[in-house]
């Protein structure tokens, strides 16, 4: 139990050992005075007593709520505060490994050939840079106005964010769609293209995207 509840050397305790014993005929039915018994033994440990140890609950209680932070940068280029705000606003290499396995999907990739690797894992890796500026870029544009956007999450109405992930931006642009009408020659007759809400409008404003692609795709369809 003191492992379980990692409390070894923090707690003293006491106890005693109670055994139990009784007799029983071996087998089925009434006993007799020949007949063949066992005996059985129950054993109990009760806790009589216990007891904190003040010193080394003291000395663990110390450390509680610090975390090793090791860097190359010296106390002239960084201070110690300055070191934790950068570590803890720094890009994790943990997430670039995880989008390009989950998200453009680098494994398994059945090649037999190095270069084919070497330069499937380079192309891969562009989609995972787009994701990555993108989620900065935003971010950077949302902490300069001191801003955050509503209904990117949408299993919570109420949230806002101005730290939104690359997924979270693509997700909100899922519902834009363009219907093509075509002849039945094959000739183009009508082409719609979904309308940007406020959230769309403002995220492709903050990308520097508002007025040159989205834009475009809608004067093209107009065009049409």
């Amino acid at each position: 139990m003191l492992k379980e509840h990692r409390v070894v050397g923090l707690l003293s305790l006491a106890w005693e050992k109670q055994v139990e014993q009784t007799t029983q005929s071996v087998g089925r039915g009434r006993g007799a005075v020949h007949r063949e018994k066992r005996v059985l033994q129950k054993t109990r440990y009760h806790s009589t007593h216990m007891a904190r140890q003040a010193d080394p609950i003291a000395a663990l209680s110390q450390r509680f709520g610090w975390k090793a932070f090791v860097t190359n940068a010296g106390p002239k280029r960084r201070s110690l505060q300055e070191a934790v705000l950068c570590d803890r606003h720094a890009y994790r290499g943990e997430r670039l490994f995880h989008r390009l396995k989950s998200r453009v999907h680098m494994a398994p990739r059945f090649v037999t050939r190095n270069e084919h690797m070497e330069g499937l894992t380079s192309l891969l890796t562009l989609g995972v840079r787009v994701l990555t500026v993108m989620e900065f870029v935003l971010r950077r544009s949302l902490q300069n106005d001191q801003a955050r956007l509503p209904n990117v999450h949408p299993e919570n109405k109420q949230k806002r964010t101005d730290t939104p992930t690359a997924e979270r931006i693509l997700k909100a642009f899922s519902d834009i769609s363009l219907t093509i009408i075509k002849h039945a020659a094959g000739e183009d007759i009508l082409r719609r293209l979904t309308p940007v809400s406020g959230l769309q409008e403002d995220l492709l404003q903050r990308l520097g995207l508002g007025a040159t692609l989205y834009g475009q795709l809608e004067i093209q369809t107009i065009g049409i």
